[in-house]
């Protein structure tokens, strides 16, 4: 089983979508239960390409809302670096 970090950057990207979009109380539980499954498949996200390379992503609660993170089997690690708002146009992917 994959250890799961998220970075700081991370948090803080969460944080400013929670306030800026005034999403509910159970976005950090939403989140984490999205997250989660990583642990017993971590290369499961979608690959990304381009400045991205090396990354995965998985949708978080909300269809607009990516969960960016890089797997490192050496460490068998899970690193969530990013959750971003798809919609913003620069966003890791234009997935939606």
């Amino acid at each position: 089983m994959a250890r799961i970090e998220v970075a700081p950057s991370a948090r803080d990207d969460l944080a400013h979508l929670i306030t800026f979009l005034k999403l509910p109380r159970t976005t950090r539980t939403r989140v984490k239960a999205r997250i989660r499954p990583l642990s017993a498949a971590p290369e499961a996200g979608t690959a990304l390409t381009g400045r991205w390379q090396g990354f995965r992503y998985v949708l978080g609660p909300w269809d607009w809302m990516v969960i960016v993170y890089a797997y490192d089997p050496g460490e068998d690690q899970v690193n969530v670096v990013t959750i971003q708002d798809v919609r913003t146009g620069n966003a890791a992917t234009g997935h939606r």
